[in-house]
């Protein structure tokens, strides 16, 4: 198709004529089929909702294809309307447009529908296992003609993957507003979800899926690197763990929903890894972009595989294709040190396809959810039992395990698994932000910063990452003795980033900075646009797995002790914040990371164009990005926050938080 072709194909949005029907391409990896949860009232009202975005003399012919969809795949795709030509990043000029912000946009959204990106492309699944940046194709072709069409001074309102349409706004407005999964709190259970998704008025944008910022694997290994290298300090310095091993063992699950961000993070942290996928697609892709070294389908030969590792101190990442409870189940067998373990199987999704049973091959699993949710879910109780009594007897023997925020401890504490403390009130296992990203790094501000170069040069990457390397570099010369460490992690990681070919999809890049760092990288990206150096503008986003913009009581903000790691005014406030103050694009999600109903999550996009409104929104919305969730963990008595907030009214004018006044433990013992 040529580029030509490809702008008309934009511009078109939904055709008039019925576009020719697809055949279902059975190497791409699906989504399985989703539960069966609509009456037969409902079922039409889903049908009716679907066809209200085509043409009356279509309804007939699209009525029954669309109903067969419901009946086969639990949901309305809409799968005719899947465009034809590649779906990818296109340098930000190839994008048919009259607001080159809008452009950028349309760069993101087909980012993250890249076949290499997304983990189920055809049903608009970005990550997560149903985390969606759609609910169907119709949305889809809407929202890209809308943004061809639309000048900075309109802005496009996006109701979970529906875009509602373009309204008349000003330069300084947001260019797109998007809401996901926004429904009443008594309404916000798994089965609340199923529904509204199969009637097509609600969607789990999980947050970078819904929000157009996802960046790939790319975006989950930084974190867990960082999460990594500390947890492997600990354990192999810590002399009653005993470790014995001349390089650490790492061993986890999830190669497929969470993007196989963990064997790659293992190389970069210098372990030995060791990774269980169920799904041989997942694993394949993984193995062909260059994300795990090796794959073993048999547990004999893995075994013999990771005493060869450790014991020659070779840092390799493997996969296990097969069951995680198994291998767990081997390794608690077999007289083999395991220093690190974790989970980051899709959990928040645990009867949908985030995690499948012992005992049932894929396919069986997924017959099985599809046909017999009952039992799917006994099953899937059971197996977390066994897991967990595996893991159980590994840290019994010196593992440090921990959570990665996927809802492992939860959903397992949920299926009667052993993970409880002795008092019954807190897990067994720390959360890694308990351990180490909340004290560490969301304290004093640091998260995952990204960018993304519209030019798709290569060249320009490099170039960013040489420009945020001299800035690290230069605050950790006048940095306080307790960020200095932080630094050093983020500067040996962007030293890393380019020689790990990190990058699948567009030409983005991950790391995790503070205010001052985010603001001064961004503006320094502003200049080189502004003098040329830079191709075409960068667009700035971030994870929300962040200091700020999420309220995420078993993830991001679990290590917040006040009683408000249930409240979700700081991801709500961060989104006001962010729009009014430069953003180009801003999104607010009911869930995100551990699940539908557990999570708020703010984001936001900002395009970087070389000019001075550029730099202003830098300066402005940086700051309160940032700010507004360190602000909230000082007043929650975090003594890193307090510190870190102290210096930035120190530095800034204009700026006063309240701060916490601390109370002695024997007033409040002589209290009561």
């Amino acid at each position: 198709m040529t580029i030509d072709q490809f702008q008309a194909d934009i511009r078109a949005g939904i055709p008039q004529e019925l576009p020719p029907a697809q055949p279902y391409d059975p190497t791409i990896n699906h989504a399985p089929k989703r539960k069966d949860i609509l009456t037969d009232e409902e079922k039409r009202l889903a049908l009716r909702n679907a066809l209200r975005y085509f043409p009356k003399q279509l309804h007939a012919r699209l009525a029954p294809e669309f109903a067969e969809e419901l009946r086969q795949y639990g949901r309305i795709y809409m799968y005719r309307y899947r465009p034809t030509y590649e779906m990818k990043a296109r340098p930000i000029a190839e994008y048919p447009h009259r607001s080159e912000q809008a452009a950028a946009i349309m760069l993101m959204i087909q980012n993250n529908l890249d076949p290499r990106v997304a983990q189920h492309p055809h049903e608009l699944i970005v990550y997560g296992g149903n985390g969606a940046i759609f609910q169907n194709w119709a949305q889809y072709r809407l929202v890209m003609r809308y943004l061809s069409e639309m000048t900075d001074e309109q802005t496009l309102v996006m109701y979970s993957g529906h875009p509602l349409g373009l309204f008349p706004s000003h330069r300084r407005a947001p260019r797109v507003v998007v809401t996901n999964g926004m429904v009443i709190p008594n309404y916000s259970k798994p089965d609340d979800w199923e529904r509204m998704n199969a009637l097509g008025v609600s969607q789990y944008g999980q947050m970078t899926a819904g929000s157009y910022m996802y960046i790939g694997p790319q975006g989950i290994v930084h974190g867990t690197t960082i999460t990594v290298l500390n947890a492997a300090r600990r354990v192999m310095h810590d002399p009653q763990r005993g470790a014995k091993n001349p390089i650490p063992l790492f061993v986890s699950s999830g190669l497929g929903g969470m993007s196989g961000a963990q064997p790659k993070a293992g190389n970069i942290a210098r372990v030995v890894s060791v990774v269980a996928e169920i799904n041989p697609l997942a694993a394949e892709k993984r193995h062909e972009q260059g994300w795990v070294d090796e794959l073993h389908d048999s547990l004999d030969e893995l075994i013999t595989a990771i005493r060869d590792a450790v014991s020659t101190r070779t840092v390799k990442s493997m996969a296990y294709v097969g069951n995680v409870v198994d291998l767990w189940e081997r390794l608690a067998k077999e007289d083999i040190e395991v220093n690190l373990g974790s989970d980051q199987t899709s959990l928040h999704n645990p009867w949908a396809g985030g995690y499948y049973p012992v005992g049932l091959t894929l396919e069986e699993s997924k017959r099985m959810m599809a046909d017999d949710p009952k039992e799917f879910k006994a099953r899937v109780e059971e197996s977390l039992r066994r897991q967990v009594a595996a893991i159980n007897q590994l840290t019994a023997r010196g593992m440090y395990f921990f959570d990665y925020g996927n809802a492992f401890l939860l959903q397992s504490s949920r299926a009667g698994a052993d993970i409880m403390a002795p008092d019954g009130k807190r897990f067994r296992y720390p959360s890694y932000v308990q351990d180490i990203m909340g004290p560490m790094f969301f304290d004093y501000g640091f998260g995952p910063f990204r960018w993304v170069c519209t030019s798709g040069d290569p060249a320009d990457l490099a170039l960013t990452d040489q420009l945020a390397e001299q800035v690290m570099a230069d605050e950790r010369a006048h940095a306080t003795p307790d960020i200095q460490h932080q630094l050093d992690d983020n500067i040996h990681w962007i030293r890393e980033a380019g020689p790990n070919h990190l990058v699948v999809g567009s030409q983005a890049r991950i790391l995790y900075a503070d205010c001052e760092g985010r603001t001064r990288i961004a503006l320094a990206f502003n200049e080189a646009v502004r003098d040329g150096r830079l191709k075409a503008p960068v667009v700035l986003g971030r994870d929300h797995h962040d200091v700020s913009g999420t309220d995420s009581p078993f993830r991001e903000t679990s290590n917040i002790y006040d009683g408000s790691r249930f409240c979700a005014d700081m991801a709500v406030q961060n989104v006001i914040g962010d729009a009014f103050r430069g953003a180009t694009w801003v999104s607010l999600h009911n869930g995100g990371g551990v699940g539908w109903g557990e999570v708020v999550n703010g984001g936001f996009g900002m395009v970087v164009d070389g000019s001075d409104e550029s730099a202003r929104n830098i300066r402005e919305m940086l700051f309160w990005d940032v700010n507004n969730g360190i602000s909230r963990r000082a007043w929650a008595r975090n003594q890193g926050s307090m510190d870190a907030i102290q210096r930035e009214m120190d530095r800034t004018p204009g700026f006063r938080m309240t701060m916490p006044n601390l109370v002695d433990d024997s007033v409040i013992d002589a209290a009561f």
